[in-house]
């Protein structure tokens, strides 16, 4: 699932007979960190999404999913409306000491 901002929205006057009744958005992808990235997409709506609501949406055979036991022709939904985005920053993992070589020990003779 990746994260999306709505923009607008699409109308088409002449659409495959398995997308009748399926609304369009434009949507702008996110980092999640909520900067804009990639280029803008048109998904299918299941959830009733606005102007300017953040949302996520799926791409692929995942796409056709809401809609079963239809299977429109779809690349992307949206398949969520997303209230609140926490985001922790992980910081760079510092390098752990070499563990000590331990030397096993010998039986037998002592060396000279």
């Amino acid at each position: 699932m990746t994260l999306g901002r709505v923009i607008g929205r699409v109308w088409a006057t002449v659409k495959c007979p398995g997308m009748e009744g399926i609304r369009l958005l434009f949507v702008q992808p996110l980092t999640p960190e909520l900067a804009p990235t990639g280029r803008r997409i048109i998904c299918a709506d299941t959830m009733g999404a606005g102007p300017g609501e953040l949302v996520y949406w799926v791409r692929g055979k995942e796409a056709t999913f809401p809609f079963l036991p239809a299977e429109p022709p779809l690349d992307t939904t949206i398949v969520g409306i997303v209230d609140s985005v926490h985001v922790r920053k992980v910081e760079a993992a510092v390098p752990a000491a070499p563990a000590p070589v331990i030397e096993p020990k010998r039986r037998g003779k002592k060396a000279c």
